[in-house]
């Protein structure tokens, strides 16, 4: 029996390549999106017929109801969810001083709450049935912080408690609850880097690279596979060297 993934922000960046991946290994895919329609749907289309099923839902994460109601419609569809990976995320570059509260409630609402909304919606399930695996994106960023990105490294630390604390209480049940943290990855959120930023980059990281999303779309397919059911709580940083 095929097992099913829920992948927010999935339809562009590292959830789209994530999505991609996961559909080309035989699992159901789940694609949440909340603006990108007509990109989800283009994913659901190319992904038809690769010998999976694939469907697109949209909902807020931060809103609990719109997530209750997703959730629902994925277990509609393909009876379980067996990994969750939130990936949906928003961020902002901004001096500190210039940071408003609206920006504040926005990034953890986005970032922290989603995943908290998300992981209750889920949980109940995987707990009766004693096994899945909750996947959470973070940063490099939640790892160092980042000067103009308080509130963003903020989130992204939180998420990484969320995880460690999240997998001791759910590792009784056999879940398994792990966290990636990317470094530099070129996605849309990075498209607007000027090119002197992206080149001190580039040149801070041993690989002497951006990583792309397919980079952590493969994390995310270990971490989801049985290979890694001995790993919880664990921060996974795929970052081409930039912090070790």
């Amino acid at each position: 029996m095929k097992k099913t993934v829920l992948i927010t922000g999935g339809s562009r960046g590292i959830g789209r390549a994530s999505a991609q991946l996961f559909a080309r290994q035989g699992w159901n895919v789940a694609v949440n999106y909340l603006h990108s329609q007509q990109a989800a749907l283009d994913l659901v289309a190319e992904l038809t017929g690769v010998g999976c099923e694939v469907m697109a839902c949209q909902a807020d994460v931060s809103i609990r109801e719109q997530v209750a109601g997703m959730v629902r419609e994925v277990g509609d569809r393909f009876g379980s969810i067996e990994v969750l990976i939130n990936n949906a995320g928003i961020a902002q570059q901004k001096l500190f001083t210039d940071i408003t509260p609206e920006d504040w409630d926005a990034m953890l609402d986005v970032n922290v709450k989603g995943i908290f909304n998300c992981c209750q919606a889920v949980v109940p399930g995987m707990i009766n049935r004693k096994r899945g695996k909750i996947i959470n994106l973070a940063s490099i960023w939640g790892l160092t912080g980042a000067s103009c990105e308080v509130h963003y490294s903020t989130a992204k630390a939180a998420v990484i408690g969320f995880t460690k604390a999240l997998a001791r209480e759910l590792g009784p049940s056999n879940i398994q609850v792990n966290c990636v943290a990317p470094g530099i990855i070129d996605t849309d959120m990075n498209a607007s880097l000027l090119e002197d930023d992206r080149c001190r980059l580039i040149e801070a990281t041993p690989l002497m690279r951006f990583g792309t999303p397919q980079d952590i779309a493969y994390a995310l397919l270990f971490l989801a596979s049985e290979q890694a059911d001995f790993l919880t709580g664990q921060v996974l940083s795929p970052n081409g060297g930039f912090v070790i």
